[in-house]
């Protein structure tokens, strides 16, 4: 059984995601991190960026005890590998799919969040911002429509490439025009109707209906944070 600690947020979708469509055997342990659960000593001890999520892998099929892991990607290539499901055997579309999986952790998740944070939860407008990071963010788009061109998923077979991006490709939050990138939009489309897909997002309604950034208090929690919060 693998414990997950998991909010409902991109990051924590990529894990519902694989599961789902792996049937790895999974048990939601939520971290609420608008309360500053993620702060917990038990959690800090898995996942001492107190960041959500983070699993704890008590068959790992390896010596030593249970595997407690954190970092959505390190997570997903870690199941993958453990399962040998979403990620090709052959060693250079591998490669590739981890290159896209690095791509996601570097580039698209970050450049997302930043626009989300000044286009929605910023307590002033900073035009600037918001235009470096809706513009960076269309560049993304455009890096993955392209490579995306005549391709079903990003590495032709569906993967953790694709279950990495796709929580985080959320035109209408992050000021995009879809139909710009025919080809991401296919992808997207294609994603979202998948059954796993269904039952991940479906899950994250039971867990949590409210946005992350509902009060004062949870503002002061989620952005208030620097070296005084490491605990």
């Amino acid at each position: 059984m693998i414990d997950v600690y998991y909010w409902t947020t991109p990051n924590g979708h990529k894990l519902t995601m694989f599961l789902e469509e792996t049937g790895l055997p999974y048990t939601v342990k939520p971290v609420n991190i608008s309360r500053g659960e993620q702060f917990a000593p038990e959690f800090l001890a898995i996942a001492p960026n107190n960041r959500i999520p983070a699993i704890v892998d008590h068959a790992p099929g390896i010596e030593g005890g249970p595997v407690a892991l954190f970092e959505s990607g390190a997570i997903l290539l870690y199941l993958a590998e453990k399962c040998g499901q979403l990620i090709p055997s052959d060693a250079r579309a591998r490669w590739q799919c981890i290159q896209w999986l690095f791509w996601q952790m570097a580039g698209l998740g970050p450049m997302a969040g930043q626009n989300h944070h000044f286009n929605g939860y910023a307590v002033e407008p900073i035009p600037y911002a918001i235009d470096r990071y809706v513009n960076e963010t269309g560049r993304l788009y455009a890096v993955l429509d392209k490579q995306l061109r005549g391709r079903e998923f990003i590495v032709d077979t569906y993967s953790i490439a694709d279950i990495a991006c796709y929580p985080w490709i959320q035109p209408e939050r992050q000021k995009q025009k879809i139909d710009e990138f025919p080809d991401l939009r296919r992808w997207k489309e294609a994603i979202a109707a998948r059954p796993a897909t269904q039952r991940a997002y479906a899950l994250a309604k039971t867990v949590n209906v409210q946005p992350a950034v509902n009060d004062e208090a949870s503002r002061k929690v989620l952005f208030g944070q620097g070296r005084h919060t490491v605990r």
